[in-house]
């Protein structure tokens, strides 16, 4: 079996509700979302986990997830810090907050990766069949070709407000050809896009192709990110406080300089989240109903007997 690993982008976990400590569980025993995405993973033949972090949140990290996860696959653990950064740009972050975004986590990952991987984000539900296709399409990816699980747009929104969401143009060999990363809100039938470059907003169908950041790669990404990584950071100088070094960017540039294909493979999985508070009485609802359905266990690594779906 082709190895596989889910690369875990979790340095910002529990930020929007005021620290790890505060995430809410969503599951009877009180799992987080990211349990139910590696039972996933692994159930669609992923063989390891990494998980990038913030160091200062190994501990409490290790105590509470990767407890319950470390019987049963492999881990690693990555701090996204600084390290990987030029030197004459140190100095200049040393004020910043926040981490420097997704493109630069993942950079931080590539001494521990050497086989093809999925990223995800640590704080959604993306459901059993997106890690299916994942991981057929990493049974088969070639450097270069990467991958992109794509869900309707409508099928991701929360009636609870805005969320941030990557609207995805696609031509007509099913292949990438730009992500919007925008704010997007329900409006009745329709959905309203505004693009975080503050471009004219727009609206789109519900059934519009979009980007939840799972997205396929080789290692040949890490090389790629190491090139764009000082360029950006220069093209950024004067904004290193707040600017981010985000993947649906790096991936739209590489698209236009006709470096990279992005296959986009639509999945039939409901996405779930908490991206507010509100909506956390949806997720635990969901989760139940599927344990209900055999598709998990009350306990979820309790005996084995797995249900394909």
């Amino acid at each position: 079996m082709k190895d596989k690993t889910l690369l875990i982008m979790a340095a910002g976990m529990g930020s929007r509700f005021g620290g790890l400590k505060q995430i809410e569980p969503v599951g009877p025993n009180n799992e987080f979302i990211i349990d139910y995405s590696i039972y996933d993973a692994i159930r669609a033949g992923f063989n390891k986990v990494v998980f990038i972090i913030k160091e200062e949140n190994y501990d409490i990290f290790k105590e509470t997830i990767g407890k319950r996860v470390e019987p049963h696959i492999k881990v690693e653990y990555v701090f996204q810090n600084n390290d990987n950064i030029p030197k004459k740009y140190q100095e200049l972050l040393k004020t910043r907050k926040k981490p420097l975004g997704t493109a630069h986590a993942i950079l931080c990952a590539k001494d521990k990766i050497k086989e093809p991987f999925a990223i995800i984000n640590s704080d959604d539900f993306y459901g059993r069949d997106a890690y299916m296709k994942a991981s057929d399409y990493l049974s088969k990816i070639k450097d270069n070709h990467y991958g992109l699980i794509a869900y309707r747009l409508g099928n991701t929104l929360t009636e609870n407000g805005a969320a941030k969401r990557g609207v995805c143009k696609v031509n007509d060999n099913n292949e990438l050809i730009t992500i919007i990363e925008s704010s997007t809100e329900l409006d009745g039938s329709l959905v309203k896009v505004s693009p975080l470059d503050g471009s004219s907003p727009f609206e789109v169908e519900k059934d519009t192709i979009c980007s939840m950041n799972m997205l396929l790669f080789t290692p040949s990404l890490f090389n790629i990110l190491e090139e764009k990584l000082p360029i950006f950071l220069e093209d950024n100088r004067d904004n290193l406080d707040s600017c981010e070094f985000l993947i649906p960017i790096v991936l739209n540039e590489l698209l236009k300089e006709n470096r990279v294909t992005v296959d986009v493979i639509e999945t039939h999985a409901k996405w779930y989240g908490v991206t507010y508070k509100e909506d956390k009485e949806l997720v635990v609802n969901a989760i139940n109903d599927m344990i209900k359905d055999k598709i998990y266990n009350n306990n979820l690594y309790e005996g084995e007997n797995y249900e394909e779906r």
